[in-house]
């Protein structure tokens, strides 16, 4: 996905941050959808080692506090997406066998070809978000990571600093297959190993295209 880094395409952000607000108008969840993603979700995903297989609940952000750009990008995975067109929604995590290692996976299905338009209004929300920085010792600066060959397109990026004082990373890809988001986040104490991140992306990628 061709874009410009850290400019803020405002007319998307702001519909995408209007449609994570929770008021549902835009979507229309469909109930048959909704009980597919969660069956997707609840198979025995072909995740790297260490991993378990039993997926637990959703996973949530580990601060309260992040600036509504960091925000709109870390709460897809956490069954928190943009609520336009949406029709279902699922989510879950996995813990691994790595010090604080955790994935988090979303997935969120939308009418009229809007996955691809949340996708592009997520990425300038990910240009935009710089660091999350709270007063309990929470420090974490963002930088861009590369992505290829992630579903029909994707974006990615790492957080990395200090959560409550102690060293922490977490990756998180975004990425669209067909009229479905795919969020995915990978945590770790100290660091998270970039490969097993793109071991994740690819399980909870090869869900949905099965």
């Amino acid at each position: 996905m061709e874009r410009k880094p850290w400019i803020i395409a405002s007319v998307l952000v702001t519909g995408l941050l209007t449609g994570c607000g929770g008021g549902g108008a835009e979507s229309f969840l469909d109930a048959q959808a909704m009980a597919q993603l969660r069956d997707v979700l609840h198979k025995e995903p072909p995740l790297p080692d260490g991993f378990t297989v039993r997926p637990e609940q959703a996973w949530r952000m580990p601060f309260g506090q992040a600036d509504r750009n960091c925000r709109a990008v870390l709460e897809p995975a956490g069954g928190r997406a943009p609520r336009q067109a949406l029709t279902a929604q699922a989510a879950v995590s996995y813990h691994g066998d790595g010090l604080g290692e955790q994935a988090g996976v979303g997935l969120a299905r939308y009418a009229n070809e809007e996955a691809e338009g949340h996708l592009r209004a997520l990425a300038e929300a990910m240009g935009a978000c710089r660091a999350v920085h709270t007063s309990s010792g929470t420090d974490l600066r963002l930088r861009e990571l590369p992505v290829r060959d992630a579903g029909d397109e994707a974006v990615a990026a790492r957080l990395q600093g200090r959560l409550n004082g102690y060293p922490y990373a977490m990756d998180v890809v975004l990425s669209r297959v067909g009229d479905t988001l795919v969020s995915v986040v990978h945590t770790g104490m100290n660091d998270v190993d970039a490969a097993r991140t793109r071991k994740v992306v690819e399980a909870a990628i090869s869900m949905v295209s099965t």
